[in-house]
């Protein structure tokens, strides 16, 4: 926290600008020996005219921006240099100002800092870096929100109402002597612990959604060779993704492709036709087309609509008749010679890739399948990580236990201590308490410059 640090913040490459950015105690000293103007006694918030010398030569032709803590990104100084892009101009301003006394800043490290010096918790940091990877509107939304503190202040009340009941326990503790509020106290606990167990299950459920959005969804698409795997997958994606013929076995290996329903990333991926085979090489995708279909959030049994359905057909639509399949009938266009067996009761949707509205069908059944019109709002604000969510579970269980202790009538300083650790627990999650590893391995995952 001491050194001053700087990093290029702009993708490194050709392009009209990049940007290289300063911050730490010496920041404004260090930029002021290498411009040829004059920053130290301008007014902050302000942009400068000039160029980068190393010595006598000039660097570049530059734009500084000038901003003077604590009303920064990092509360402390920050210098950002807009350089011409382009990738030997950018390192060599970089190269002069290490040489001038900047140490390069780790990954993160800038929001690291506005961490630690408490302008933003720990879970608007680690919404700061959903935000620069968002694929898709939806992400980008949610990412926002989090930044902007809506969930935190969700966290926030939660934790104020078990401090509230805490305070009663402490009076209680403090003063046995009072049955009469001791019995109150009770009374109002399995009231209040039931109602925080209610707003925890709600951030439980939010999470899944909150996966869906940042992470995308996953749908393999599976059957036996030559029923239209590759096809669907090329025309969802709009491009010759994959390698379509009539030879059945032609796609030996997964291919997939992203789209966007309802703002949500859709991953399809396609996959090796399922069947029994000598073939070494065919073999080990059948497999590997096994393993996706079961880590998959959905997946789409093709069949031909042109065709009675095989064993191999039976036996796939019994495995994988979950929840979580949805049962195209390809090859609309061809004769019917296709018979569902009565006992699968999931959905059944019949197109073909041949007209230009064929698969319409089959993206309504997906969306409607993961309920995208349930989840994307515009307040959206969801837990959006396994750490996150994995802190709120400890904080249900340790309200859990707080509420049996309360059944089973134990003292309140029994109950006190799961109280305390759900407090906690959430605490961990914005970052009023935290372990100075698990800090750096959040922000390690950051890009250089952020």
């Amino acid at each position: 926290m001491e050194d001053t640090i700087c990093a290029i913040s702009t993708s490194l490459g050709i392009g009209a600008i990049s940007i290289v950015r300063v911050t730490g105690p010496d920041a404004i000293k260090i930029v002021d020996s290498i411009f040829d103007g004059t920053l130290t006694e301008k007014e902050t918030h302000t942009i400068h005219y000039g160029h980068i010398k190393k010595q006598e030569e000039t660097i570049d032709e530059v734009l500084i921006m000038l901003m003077k803590g604590p009303k920064t990104y990092t509360t402390e100084d920050i210098v950002e240099i807009n350089c011409h892009g382009g990738i030997s101009t950018t390192n060599k301003v970089l190269e002069i100002l290490l040489e001038n006394g900047c140490r390069l800043a780790e990954p993160g490290e800038f929001t690291k800092r506005a961490f630690l010096n408490g302008r933003i918790n720990l879970l608007e940091a680690e919404s700061v870096n959903d935000l620069i990877i968002a694929k898709t509107d939806a992400a980008r939304t949610l990412a926002i929100n989090n930044v902007d503190g809506i969930l935190t202040k969700k966290i926030r009340s939660i934790r104020e109402k078990i401090v509230k009941i805490l305070a009663n326990i402490e009076v209680n503790i403090d003063y046995p002597e009072y049955q009469d509020e001791l019995q109150v106290t009770k009374e109002l606990m399995d009231k209040y612990l039931k109602e925080i167990n209610i707003e925890l299950d709600k951030l439980l459920d939010g999470a899944k959604n909150g996966r869906i959005i940042k992470n995308g969804i996953n749908v393999a698409i599976i059957g036996r060779p030559n029923v239209g795997k590759s096809s669907i997958l090329n025309h969802l994606l709009d491009e010759e993704k994959a390698i379509v013929t009539n030879i059945p076995g032609t796609t030996r290996d997964i291919v997939e492709g992203t789209i966007s329903i309802n703002s949500v990333a859709i991953n399809i991926i396609d996959t090796a036709g399922i069947r029994e085979t000598e073939d070494e090489v065919e073999k080990i995708g059948v497999n590997k087309s096994k393993d996706i279909a079961k880590l998959a959030d959905i997946v789409i049994f093709v069949a031909n609509n042109n065709e009675k359905l095989t064993e191999e057909d039976l036996e796939l639509l019994g495995k994988y008749n979950s929840e979580k399949l949805i049962i195209f009938i390809n090859k609309s266009d061809l004769e019917q010679k296709i018979v569902i067996p009565k006992n699968i009761s999931q959905e059944i949707i019949i197109g073909n890739t041949i007209a230009p509205n064929g698969l319409d069908e089959l993206k309504e059944a997906i969306k409607n399948k993961l309920k995208l019109d349930n989840i994307i709002s515009k307040d959206m604000s969801y837990l959006t990580n396994l750490r996150q969510i994995d802190l709120v579970k400890k904080a249900k269980k340790s309200l859990t236990n707080s509420l049996k202790s309360l059944e089973g009538q134990m003292p309140v300083d029994i109950i006190e201590i799961d109280l305390k650790s759900a407090w906690e627990y959430l605490g961990q999650i914005i970052g009023d308490t935290y372990q100075e590893e698990l800090v750096d391995n959040i922000f390690s995952n950051f890009c250089l410059g952020k």
